[in-house]
């Protein structure tokens, strides 16, 4: 079996979907277009030798409806016999995207192809393709009778089940804005993010991280996901998921270069990471997040590695409840667990959240010195993709 190796990760910064942002006024599709075109011409890369850009995208309807990869790289005025393809494995979209291109290394079929992904969540808003339509058959609908729920609920389930409080989830956000702030304070995102033009100017930063949260603040925010008639066939539900303890809805894009040795070779490159392990499962459909728990056992176990040989724990912040669990779950060293902030500080731009925490923790990685890490998403039905990167 080959190996497969990230060239270079680069992604956005991270955007607030909503009026007056950073990136509302810029086609979800040119928002790509730059990653693209930095990606090739930073690692001095002929752009025609690329086999396959695979890119990760939830909401595929609107702007975002057209393979988001393939119009990003003909709008890049890349070449056109490049093809695209695009994948939807909910949030965990563009971590696919990389295990597919990984494994397409591997299995022969590639030297050098691209992972990427994108969501404008403030120009395709999530949730837009149900096209008002239930996307439960009624046979799944009977399987789980009397019904699933929404995520938000869903996350108040696995804070019932593992018995986590307000105030630590709470607790939990404030830390991620304050591991994020410092990070960047800290000049460590500089390396990771590419610069985006938008017809308002340079955006250089991400404008999601808030230095000033605080516990106390956090507390005044009401919970936003009850429903009527849920208290009663879920009585353990305290309801304590707000907006401030989860992830926020945001704009972005990232994309990484994969190659195999020969490539890498022939082209005097420096590979900066190879990949340890793969693992994607389903789990419980109705607590929806527990996923992660199962899939990074189970790459653990395809790997041979044991957690505590971990240095970098990524867990996508989708509500605080998530990482919790699982880090309460595998007994997980907190202190390694989302070291310079996640998603409630960061942003979920669902399609691009794979490649943007992949990023982050190669780059955590080589500035610590650190030899392996380990990423894992929950995915809208109960599913998670985990993956473990070694640093070279």
């Amino acid at each position: 079996m080959k190996e497969a190796f990230i060239v270079d990760a680069i992604r956005t910064p991270m955007a607030r979907a909503k009026p007056g942002s950073a990136f509302t006024e810029l086609h979800p599709a040119e928002l790509l277009a730059q990653m693209l075109k930095a990606l090739v011409e930073r690692n001095d890369v002929d752009p025609g030798a690329v086999e396959d850009v695979i890119t990760g995208c939830v909401s595929q309807v609107g702007e975002q409806a057209a393979t988001p990869g393939r119009v990003a790289w003909l709008a890049a005025g890349l070449p056109e016999h490049v093809p695209s393809t695009t994948i939807d494995r909910r949030c965990g979209s563009s971590q696919q995207a990389v295990h597919f291109a990984a494994q397409g290394i591997m299995a022969g079929a590639y030297d050098i192809v691209i992972a990427c992904g994108v969501e404008s969540m403030s120009r395709v808003p999530m949730g837009s393709g149900r096209m008002g339509q239930n996307p439960y058959c009624p046979s799944m609908e009977a399987r789980y009778a009397p019904g699933l729920v929404s995520q938000g609920v869903a996350a108040e389930l696995v804070a019932a089940r593992w018995g986590l409080s307000r105030e630590e989830m709470d607790a939990y956000s404030a830390t991620s804005h304050a591991r994020a702030a410092a990070a960047r304070e800290a000049g460590a995102f500089t390396r990771e993010i590419q610069p985006v033009t938008t017809p308002a100017g340079l955006v250089t930063a991400d404008e999601t991280i808030r230095a000033g949260t605080t516990v106390e603040r956090l507390a005044g925010l009401e919970p936003v996901f009850r429903e009527e008639g849920l208290d009663k066939r879920f009585p353990e539900i305290h309801w304590s998921v707000t907006a401030g303890n989860s992830s926020q809805i945001s704009d972005g894009a990232g994309a990484v270069l994969l190659m195999s040795e020969r490539a890498i070779s022939r082209l005097g490159l420096r590979p900066r990471a190879r990949f340890s392990g793969f693992d994607v499962c389903g789990d419980d459909a109705l607590l929806m997040l527990t996923a992660p728990i199962a899939a990074t056992r189970r790459v653990l176990k395809k790997s041979g590695i044991a957690l505590d040989q971990i240095d970098h724990y990524e867990i996508n912040e989708a509500f605080a409840s998530v990482p919790l669990a699982w880090q309460r779950e595998l007994r997980a060293d907190p202190a390694r667990l989302n070291p310079r902030g996640g998603a409630i500080a960061l942003g979920h731009p669902l399609g691009a959240s794979g490649v943007r925490l992949m990023t982050t923790m190669l780059h955590a990685l080589e500035d610590s010195g650190q030899r392996y890490g380990l990423q894992s998403m929950c995915e809208a039905g109960g599913m998670a993709n985990a993956t473990i990167l070694e640093r070279i």
